[in-house]
């Protein structure tokens, strides 16, 4: 961990659910950031407080609005990752659909009243959008490492994750369901999920106010000029994260329960080199091994949570293009002509695949044409595809990827 720590007096007094907003009053892209959605990563709601608090002090021209939100606000004040629930794993459309049936009186878990707030308040920010809405989800880990981005896969996450000069993880959305990043991009809004550092380093406020300064001037929000030392902000994360591969793909999940009894072994950081057969912690069943050489991804070292570790490895560059071109041509149209393919009878946005007859390399086909994997039973496999932004009013000027893997899970007993 950095030797500089977040200084406690800091995190002492008690947050509110809106940090802050700037600007409203010119038209232009609505910013919408999140910290905190897990109480005890403070750094994402620090850093929103300094850059509101810095905006407000200068006053500079801005298109647009900026809206700062804390997201497990109970969880955050009272120094917890959670209550009864992880917030960030009920952004379901069926938990969505509940949560709106049920009357707010009947609703008894903390967290059920933290996402009926949040939805509200997103909502209140989104009707007075009057331009495109970008999205950026502010995270820390429990294990030290470099900074890093998570998307969706569309053209438009990527090109605005690359801006941040920061690693890219893709497919993380297919192993973990219910995340408030899924449900703001299946609204059609571009979405970066931004993970700074280890929770109580004061490196992670730092990068997160770097990620949140970078996000404004890419959306165009904030000319270059006004923005504190805008190449200084740039070279901050990308040192941070020197040597790591541009963009790299989720291979494995190793899923947890609490009954597990699951030990992290100590002193592992994310994108740590492993070797296949390497212990890395202990559970109830005895010794838990790497399933395959890689690089370690998120090594758990709290008490909360649902995810041991994970596994990813570089994305090869000869696809950065290629991704990028078949998209824009539209080629998923040609999907459902071949064997096995089919268009599912009430979702015209979803494939229906039987795996018995299209065998080969089916996942990867979907993921370069813009489809994620929905569900899979025994032969009948789901995807549907992804929402897009509207990717030719926000910049696009960088590169495209997609990913090509067979992914691995580890599913809980």
């Amino acid at each position: 961990m950095s030797s500089r720590v977040i200084n406690k007096s800091d995190v002492e007094h008690e947050f509110r659910r809106e940090l802050g907003t700037y600007g409203g009053q010119t038209a232009g892209p609505l910013v919408i950031c999140i910290g905190a959605i897990h109480g005890n990563e403070p750094a994402g709601a620090l850093a929103l407080q300094r850059v509101l608090s810095s905006l407000h002090e200068a006053t500079p021209p801005f298109k647009g609005e900026l809206v700062a939100f804390a997201g497990n606000l109970r969880a955050l004040n009272g120094g917890t990752r959670y209550l009864n629930r992880d917030l960030n794993r009920m952004w379901t459309p069926e938990r969505l659909d509940l949560l709106k049936a049920q009357a707010c009186e009947a609703l008894t878990e903390p967290e059920e009243l933290e996402q009926r707030e949040l939805l509200a308040a997103i909502g209140s920010a989104l009707t007075r959008k009057r331009g495109d809405v970008v999205f950026l989800d502010l995270h820390t880990t429990s294990s030290d490492g470099a900074p890093f981005a998570i998307i969706s896969d569309t053209l438009i996450n990527r090109h605005l994750a690359m801006r941040l000069g920061v690693p890219i993880i893709l497919g993380l959305e297919e192993s973990l369901d219910g995340t408030i990043l899924n449900y703001i991009n299946e609204l059609g809004h571009a979405a970066v999920g931004f993970e700074a550092g280890q929770h109580q380093a004061l490196s992670s406020v730092e990068n997160h106010e770097a990620a949140v300064w970078l996000t404004m001037v890419e959306a165009g929000c904030l000319p270059p000029e006004d923005a504190p030392d805008l190449l200084a902000l740039r070279r901050k994360l990308t040192r941070a994260s020197m040597g790591l591969p541009p963009v790299l793909e989720l291979r494995y999940r190793h899923a947890i329960q609490a009954k597990d009894e699951f030990v992290m072994g100590p002193g592992y950081t994310n994108f740590q080199r492993v070797q296949k057969g390497q212990a890395l912690a202990k559970d109830r069943r005895g010794e838990v091994q790497a399933p395959e050489s890689g690089l370690l991804f998120m090594p758990l070292y709290q008490r909360q949570g649902e995810d041991g570790f994970f596994m990813v490895r570089e994305v090869r560059p000869f696809w950065l293009k290629v991704s990028a071109w078949m998209r824009r041509r539209k080629l998923d149209r040609i999907l459902p002509w071949l064997p096995g393919v089919n268009l599912l009878p009430d979702d015209q946005s979803a494939l229906v695949i039987d795996t018995r007859v299209a065998r080969w390399f089916v996942i990867e086909i979907c993921h370069l044409l813009g489809f994620r994997k929905h569900s899979q039973e025994q032969w009948r496999l789901i995807v549907r595809r992804r929402r897009q932004s509207p990717e030719h009013r926000i910049g696009h000027r960088g590169p495209a990827i997609f990913i090509v893997s067979e992914r691995r899970q580890r599913q809980p007993e």
